[in-house]
């Protein structure tokens, strides 16, 4: 497939299709025209490159893991630095926040919610008595 029909299976713009080959994340083949080429397993990356930048994590991070996405049971990552692991660990920890802000988020509008359905129900209820 090309640039077009991968940016348009994945959501990303094709202009961020050229920044993840720029900083080695992507890795299309070029057909004898020239043209980038994609094949199934591209749309899978590109998922999970986005995934990973929306997290937050650079894109010299992400570089490293990608290797490791394929197959987590065997992680390898060559030249592991004190960085990657700080920054690993800095996300784990923001995304552990995030996690917890939005159960607590989910659980406050459950209850507004079956307060709001009970008054509702209540309500109901007492318009059919008086009519």
């Amino acid at each position: 497939m090309r640039i077009g029909e991968l940016a348009e299976r994945t959501g990303v713009s094709r202009r961020q299709l050229r920044y993840y080959e720029e900083q080695g994340l992507l890795m299309p083949s070029r057909a004898a025209n020239g043209y980038r080429e994609y094949g199934e397993a591209h749309v899978h990356v590109v998922l999970q490159i986005a995934g990973l930048l929306d997290a937050g994590l650079p894109t010299r991070i992400i570089e490293q893991l990608l290797p490791c996405l394929d197959q987590p049971q065997t992680i390898y990552v060559p030249n592991v630095t004190p960085e990657m692991v700080a920054t690993l660990q800095r996300e784990q920890a923001r995304l552990t926040e995030r996690i917890e802000c939005l159960a607590r988020n989910r659980d406050a509008i459950a209850a507004y919610l079956d307060k709001v359905l009970s008054v509702r129900s209540a309500n109901l209820a007492r318009d059919r008595q008086g009519s």
